[in-house]
């Protein structure tokens, strides 16, 4: 942080919400946005810590382009990643950014890494407490009472991620696959799966598994035909979605103990902003819980970001005095 005596709105704050599949960072000035960025996907358990720096990096970089903004103006860097969980992942995080940074002639002090969910979280309930369940990609409801943080899923795909849009990809694939054997419903799923890549032919079923491992579609890329389909009234299509409509209300309905009152739940993520018809399952289920409070978010986590930063500012203060 630059070493000077700075009013609370004309603080420079740069946020980075780094996101399953999209990542996008906002450059503040005060409270408003001069510059906004993007990318892929910067989960280090997909792309690797290094990749997922790198492309972090270019967002901040080009975040100062576009605003005309010098490094030492810069009062401090939020960074939220998708995965990032253990301290030492943080700072390994921080550590590397600052090092890529220095490459480029970008000497950043105050930088600081943690999860997606959490400058979600923050931005959600601007700091007080409630719970967030995040639909996208992945699925994790994370919360906060009293200052603690309690959270529930946000395993990763590989080992869990119920109800999110990767599973629900899986989930329509293996509905495929399962057809296509005839252990399995038919389904109009399986016309949909060569929508995928054009190397799928159906007429060669085993395309399929050549195009997943050479790395043509993830998961999470057919989850739209399974939404599409499910809202067209194919059987198969609607019972994954009823599936993890299901899946995501347990999500906050395990963190509802640890709190006194009816627990305050504000829904984010990409499946729900775009008003899909998982998005509205979820919700009645919400509503039906009297021990849930459905709300809606303050804030998104860009304005988490935003807020993170003010507080890590607010806290060095004594040194401009």
């Amino acid at each position: 942080m630059s070493k000077k005596k700075i009013k609370g709105d004309e603080f420079t704050i740069i946020g980075v919400d780094g996101g399953g599949t999209h990542t996008r960072g906002a450059l503040f000035q005060g409270k408003e946005i001069k510059a906004v960025s993007g990318a892929g996907t910067t989960r280090i358990g997909a792309v690797g810590v290094g990749e997922a720096c790198e492309r972090t990096l270019n967002v901040i970089i080009d975040l100062c382009t576009q605003s005309k903004t010098e490094v030492h103006q810069i009062d401090a860097v939020v960074i939220g990643l998708a995965g990032v969980w253990l301290e030492e992942e943080k700072m390994r995080a921080a550590t590397l950014l600052k090092t890529l940074g220095r490459t480029q002639n970008y000497e950043f002090n105050d930088i600081i890494v943690t999860s997606d969910a959490e400058i979600a979280l923050e931005g959600a309930f601007a700091g007080g407490d409630g719970v967030i369940t995040i639909v996208g990609t992945g699925s994790i409801a994370l919360g906060k009472i009293d200052g603690k943080l309690v959270r529930c899923g946000g395993w990763g795909v590989e080992l869990d991620d119920e109800g999110s849009g990767a599973w629900i990809g899986r989930e329509g694939l293996t509905a495929v696959v399962r057809s296509i054997d005839g252990r399995g419903k038919k389904t109009s799923l399986t016309k949909e799966v060569e929508n995928l890549y054009p190397s799928i032919n159906l007429e060669k079923p085993r395309t399929i598994v050549r195009a997943y491992n050479e790395g043509a579609f993830k998961y999470h890329m057919f989850t739209p035909y399974v939404m599409r389909c499910a809202e067209n009234g194919d059987e198969v299509a609607k019972e994954i979605i009823d599936r993890s409509a299901q899946h995501l209300i347990e999500l906050p309905q395990a963190l509802k103990p640890h709190f006194k009152k009816k627990t305050p739940v504000a829904l984010m993520g990409g499946i729900i902003d775009n008003d899909t018809l998982l998005s509205k399952l979820l919700i009645k289920k919400i509503k039906k819980d009297k021990g849930l409070n459905l709300v809606e978010a303050k804030g998104t986590a860009l304005n988490g970001t935003h807020s993170i930063g003010v507080k890590l500012i607010e806290d060095g203060m004594e040194d401009y005095k």
